[in-house]
């Protein structure tokens, strides 16, 4: 039994010698990068908006958000979205165009299964926890609120 041990001890060891070590400092650097792209692009949409008269709190804000949705679910339609993702690592899950490409990507990929069994039952599977549990949430917060209001 001691050899068997030994033999995957001396396995592992190998494994770690000759296994590629992660660029880091590379990855870190295009992460915040291109989030930080994504995000000036962002900012470009909503100052547009506003010099088109919409007010920035409200009107501006969700015609900002629907945009950069709207921009992901595209790029990932498109393919393009993935290679991005593949360069910027989490520079491009965080923003919202992250959430849409969550959305899109396994809709695009059960495309094949038909639009109700594939793209309509795949299409949140990711996002559907994030979705669920985000709506429950706010909701008991928001009762809580009502409650201790009175």
């Amino acid at each position: 039994m001691s050899k068997i041990t030994q033999e995957q001890q001396d396995y592992q060891q190998f494994v770690n010698r000759i296994k590629p070590k992660p660029p880091y400092l590379r990855n870190i650097i295009m992460a915040f990068l291109v989030g930080g792209i994504i995000c000036t692009i962002g900012q470009a949409i909503l100052n547009f908006y506003v010099s088109l008269g919409l007010e920035k709190t409200k009107e501006a804000s969700a015609a900002t958000a629907v945009t950069l949705v709207f921009l992901g679910s595209l790029l990932t339609g498109l393919g393009i979205y993935d290679q991005i993702g593949k360069r910027a690592g989490a520079g491009s899950i965080i923003p919202i165009t992250g959430f849409a490409n969550s959305i899109v990507a396994p809709a695009m990929e059960y495309k094949s299964e038909g639009y109700v069994f594939g793209v309509g039952a795949k299409m949140f599977v990711v996002a559907g926890p994030v979705l669920v549990y985000g709506i429950t949430t706010s909701a008991l917060v928001g009762l809580i609120y009502y409650l201790l209001k009175f």
